[in-house]
């Protein structure tokens, strides 16, 4: 962010357009304050000065704002959903009692009375205000119950659901994590997630300045992939959309526009974990890889069908032609075969000066080279219905030279020059039947060197051999996933046996 200060702020208009409600409005007067405190350099002046240039009719109104204190409003009440959530998750509020004595320890119950017009009070005796909480409450507990967040008794006891508990967990806004629960199937594609997320509601607030719908149209037009029929670009979600779809493409934007687009990449890859873990509790494989790449795209941006090596700094479709093209003993598919390449002959198909050299040895150099191992414990006694544990340990390949120049605080970092901030490596580990579509374990982990884990999951019903896989799925580079197949014998249970010879008995 650029400080900017100076003797004289000009204030050159108080309205904006407001590409949602197709409208100008006006400046918040919070942000007419902050324009005006640039005026005065500091241990250069004694005093500031501003000019606000408006229409006539509103410098009385203006004056009055300016110049009387600004009163401090709770909007506590706009925002209730998301707090009660979270307080509901961590069990401060277990009730609907303790949910009124939260509110009573906030500013909007200290304000309710003095400002009651503001809140859309009739009176500011006991009973108003106790009656104006109750039904707040009573509101809001039922519109998180509605979203599956959470459980309310008749007793007026509420509970925490698995859908209130990963929206708590994520930060996600409860109506977010209810569309995506709604919206989700066992056949959703990587397309269909992109959607999903497209919609969140964090994306609702996202502007539409004059002219940016023609903008986006036009950018939507020579995307490679055709936006939904609904789509209304007036609408900030389509925005979101569109603005992901130029990310992936590497689309060249306007400053405004990549502004919007860095916003959305950061929220993304923290609502995408989110959706991941919805589709879990679903236990549906192919939808939870799909959001898996989803996430790999954001973080490189790229399609999940681009070649790899676009990732890499610097290169382009030309320089991928050429090492596609490259008749050499082992073709070039992956970060690891430039890393093989003799000098010479890497220097001769990527034609890079030394500055851009060194970024792309940074790149493949971070480019994880992981083992992964694994054994099914007690593999023999394996029997319906009892739980099955797999350990899991992922190793990080380091050279002796990089792992003495290298400190373990770097180990993990992105290289991702399109994303807009610095990430660390994590890593989905999944157990699952691509046969019947079925995720019967996941974790997610960090890794530095070496970490060890224990997926557990409940045996399949029938006894028998089945092939289930492993998978190892980052969330940040594309081509470096790795899958693994697992066979289990499955015998009968003592349970089966019991039931099988009591039948037999009648």
């Amino acid at each position: 962010k650029i400080k900017c200060y100076s003797h004289l702020v000009v204030i050159m208009g108080t309205e904006t357009f407001d590409g949602r409600e197709r409208r100008y409005v006006d400046y918040p007067i919070a942000d007419i304050l902050h324009m005006m405190g640039m005026a005065s350099r500091q241990a250069i002046d004694n005093s500031g000065k501003c000019v606000i240039m408006c229409h006539t009719p509103k410098k009385e109104h203006l004056k009055k704002l300016l110049y009387d204190p600004l009163p401090v409003e709770s909007h506590l009440d706009h925002y209730l959903h998301d707090h009660f959530n979270s307080e509901i998750v961590t069990k401060t509020i277990s009730s609907m009692q303790d949910a009124v004595d939260y509110i009573t320890w906030t500013l909007l119950y200290r304000r309710l009375s003095k400002n009651p017009n503001y809140y859309n009070l009739q009176g500011t005796s006991n009973v108003h205000l106790s009656e104006h909480i109750s039904e707040m409450v009573e509101t809001v507990l039922g519109d998180l119950e509605a979203s599956k967040c959470c459980q309310l008794t008749d007793d007026g006891d509420v509970s925490p659901l698995n859908l209130g508990m990963i929206a708590a967990y994520y930060y996600v806004q409860y109506e977010t994590i209810e569309l995506i629960a709604a919206s989700l199937t066992a056949k959703t594609k990587v397309r269909g997630v992109l959607e999903i997320l497209s919609h969140a509601s964090e994306f609702g607030t996202l502007p539409i300045r004059q002219g940016e719908e023609k903008a986006l149209h036009i950018l939507a037009r020579n995307l490679p992939q055709k936006l939904p029929e609904s789509a209304q670009f007036q609408d900030p979600r389509t925005k979101a959309l569109v603005l992901l779809h130029c990310h992936f493409s590497r689309k060249a934007l306007s400053t405004d526009l990549r502004t919007d687009q860095k916003r959305v990449l950061c929220e993304s890859i923290n609502l995408i974990p989110a959706i991941v873990d919805v589709i879990s509790s679903n236990g549906w494989l192919k939808p939870a890889l799909a959001a898996m790449e989803l996430s790999q795209m954001v973080v490189q941006g790229l399609w999940n069908k681009d070649n790899v090596l676009l990732q890499i700094p610097h290169f382009t479709t030309e320089i991928v032609e050429r090492c596609e093209a490259y008749d050499g003993e082992e073709k070039i598919e992956s970060v690891f075969d430039i890393l093989t390449l003799d000098d010479d002959v890497r220097n001769d198909l990527l034609r890079l000066p030394d500055e851009k050299m060194a970024d792309v040895a940074v790149f493949c150099n971070n480019y994880p080279n992981v083992e992964v191992t694994f054994q099914v414990i007690d593999s023999d006694d394996i029997t319906t219905n009892d739980p099955v544990q797999i350990s899991v340990k992922l190793e990080r390949e380091i050279d002796d030279e990089e792992d003495e120049d290298q400190d373990d605080s770097d180990l993990g970092k992105v290289a991702a020059p399109l994303f807009p901030k610095d990430k660390r490596e994590g890593w989905w580990i999944v157990i699952g039947d691509a046969k019947t579509n079925s995720l019967m374990s996941l974790k997610r982990v960090t890794l530095e060197k070496s970490q060890k884990i224990t997926l557990e999951f409940m045996a399949p019903e029938e006894p028998g051999d089945y092939n289930l896989t492993l998978f190892c799925m980052s969330d940040s580079y594309l081509g470096c996933d790795q899958e693994y197949s697992v066979p289990i014998s499955v015998a009968v249970g003592d349970s089966d046996d019991d039931a099988s010879s009591g039948d037999e008995s009648e």
